[in-house]
């Protein structure tokens, strides 16, 4: 994985709901704060670019930062 990191993807997802990284807390539901699936669909891609090994449907399974973490981490464990 190039350089995706927890806040990188925080940094990733502030950007696409136009708030500040320090507003997304790693338990945050990212939908109640506005994340709509097509937002999620192009992090998801984004994130497959940079490396990482996971897919939507995993992501909307639970939309939270520590769960996109955990399976992008997962994913990298993996590939290694």
């Amino acid at each position: 994985m190039s350089t995706l990191s927890l806040e990188s993807m925080r940094a990733d997802i502030a950007r696409m709901l136009h708030e500040s990284p320090e507003d997304i807390l790693d338990d945050d539901n990212l939908m109640d704060l506005g994340l709509d699936s097509m937002r999620l669909m192009k992090l998801a891609a984004q994130w497959r670019e940079a490396g990482a090994r996971l897919e939507f449907s995993d992501l909307a399974a639970d939309a939270t930062l520590a769960h996109w973490w955990a399976v992008a981490t997962r994913g990298q464990a993996g590939a290694a």
